[in-house]
């Protein structure tokens, strides 16, 4: 974010925001100890600032009607990794694709079915992409906790700020 760490309050901010995404202005203020429009104006920088790239909700694929779900651990030529990565992400069934810095085993891909069958056309849609599955394994559950780096801390630096200006300023010292 122009070379600016983000301070406790943004910290905080987004603390609350991992445990509930849902929540008012208003009470994420109330939790952190800054006013709403201090709240409003740090989430305008931090996604301005590419801090918080977007809000996606949190779902039970079994419930929605999709009860397999999926992990492909694939080899892709590195110098294709990115390329394929993003065009795995447009195969009907993919949710998922995380790219890995080092090893053979380079790209995830996560994907939800409804059948073997969709399992099979998914696996092979991917294969035409130029991509070795090496595993597959059925995810039963996942697990989320929010980065304990955000949680809050005692000596917040909650300066409101504000101001009349969306201009935001943070103690950096």
């Amino acid at each position: 974010m122009d070379n600016n760490p983000i301070d406790e309050v943004d910290r905080n901010i987004l603390h609350e925001l991992q445990l509930d995404a849902r929540q008012t202005d208003t009470e994420i203020g109330e939790s952190v100890g800054v006013t709403s429009t201090t709240v409003r104006n740090r989430l305008d920088k931090l996604k301005q600032g590419g801090v918080i790239r977007g809000f996606q909700p949190e779902l039970d694929y079994e419930k929605a009607g999709y009860p397999l779900h999926v992990l492909f651990v694939c080899t892709v030529p590195p110098q294709d990794l990115s390329a394929i990565a993003t065009e795995s992400l447009e195969v009907r069934g993919v949710v998922t694709a995380r790219e890995l810095l080092g090893g053979e085993r380079n790209l995830h891909i996560e994907i939800v079915a409804g059948t073997v069958g969709e399992i099979e056309e998914i696996r092979n849609d991917l294969a035409d992409l130029g991509l070795k599955i090496n595993t597959s394994e059925i995810i039963s559950e996942t697990q989320v906790q929010p980065w304990n780096h955000f949680y809050p801390r005692q000596d917040v630096d909650s300066a409101p700020d504000d101001q009349a200006s969306d201009e935001t300023s943070t103690n950096q010292g």
